[in-house]
């Protein structure tokens, strides 16, 4: 489905039910996310490619092609020109185009990528969401659950989930980043994060 979307460029992206935690400041995004949260309305993240996250006079900034839709799940107004978000993944999509809109906030012309389908994780798989597990137990016992960068609920049974807590957790390059968020098989993706993790030597 085609459609045009507020975007908020970072030098660090977002996947489907991943948390990202913002400071707004910047008088444009101010007034976006305000909106945003008053309405109940999602904006869109992106990947930077060249420019700045805080807005340059004259500077257009290059955008990577794909994104991910990120919804506020918790808003506090710090001081009149201060915001604190939290906000959880959405929806990912292809970015097509960008136009200047108000105040500065760019808007993109995307098209969204299906949503992951239910595949549940193979055996050779299974060790990535025990791990995963242990983290999350480990929090719930020490009372710590609250201060995870997870939201529920944890479905450690799904490839797609899985695959993403570890792919926006991973400090690899953008562009292997990308080629994870674009992936349309949950399964695929999550043996391409087995095959990066065993390459840094990580598992």
């Amino acid at each position: 489905m085609r459609d045009k979307i507020p975007l908020f460029p970072l030098s660090h992206g977002l996947f489907p039910d991943g948390m990202l935690s913002l400071q707004i400041f910047e008088v444009r995004y101010l007034d976006l996310i305000k909106r945003c949260h008053q309405q109940g309305l999602p904006f869109g993240v992106v990947w930077l490619k060249k420019g700045s996250e805080v807005q340059v006079p004259g500077e257009m900034p290059l955008l990577h092609n794909f994104g991910c839709v990120a919804h506020i799940r918790n808003f506090q107004q710090i001081q009149p020109n201060l915001f604190v978000v939290t906000c959880q993944g959405g929806a990912r999509f292809e970015l097509h185009d960008t136009q200047a809109g108000p105040f500065g906030v760019w808007q993109g012309d995307i098209t969204y990528l299906a949503n992951d389908p239910e595949v549940e994780l193979p055996a050779s798989l299974q060790k990535h969401a025990d791990r995963l597990g242990q983290v999350i137990a480990r929090a719930q016992q020490q009372g710590q659950s609250q201060g995870l960068p997870i939201f529920q609920p944890y479905l450690l049974d799904q490839c797609g989930w899985v695959a993403n807590r570890y792919a926006e957790a991973m400090n690899i390059d953008v562009d292997k980043k990308l080629g994870l968020l674009s992936e349309l098989d949950p399964l695929k993706r999550l043996q391409q994060v087995d095959a990066l993790l065993s390459s840094a030597n990580l598992d």
